[in-house]
């Protein structure tokens, strides 16, 4: 929803104007669209229809490079903010765009986070890791 909202943001603007806030459109709507096609994936359950992908490493790649180019695209438009623009509600729109790319950068990075210790396995107790089946 928040790469959305930075998409909805930019694009209000004047962007075409300055390149800067062509390389943030791009992170923000393909991120947005990946974003929603891995949601969809776990909705309908597809993950084990494909069982022979790794979706917790994929997951964790996919996490991983969203933070780095969302960071990359935080400092674009935090950079590319001029509070002389001859449109006031541009230089509104652009702060905006800049605030909430940093909370989805962000909230990448927390993703990360959990991705990777979904990968490692870091979330069992000692209990259900020793348990097998001898039966």
């Amino acid at each position: 929803v928040l790469g959305l909202l930075v998409w909805a943001l930019i694009a209000d603007t004047t962007y075409h104007l300055h390149a800067a806030y062509g390389w943030v459109m791009f992170v923000s709507i393909f991120f947005w669209i990946v974003t929603v096609l891995f949601f969809v994936t776990y909705l309908l359950q597809l993950q084990q229809k494909f069982y022979v992908i790794p979706w917790p490493i994929v997951l964790m790649i996919f996490n991983a490079a969203a933070t780095i180019l969302y960071i990359t695209a935080f400092v674009t438009c935090a950079a590319a903010v001029q509070p002389t623009s001859w449109r006031q509600w541009d230089y509104n729109r652009r702060a905006a765009a800049s605030f909430f790319a940093g909370l989805v950068m962000i909230a990448y990075g927390a993703s990360t986070f959990f991705s990777f210790r979904a990968w490692k396995g870091l979330g069992s107790n000692a209990a259900t890791s020793q348990v097998t089946d001898h039966a």
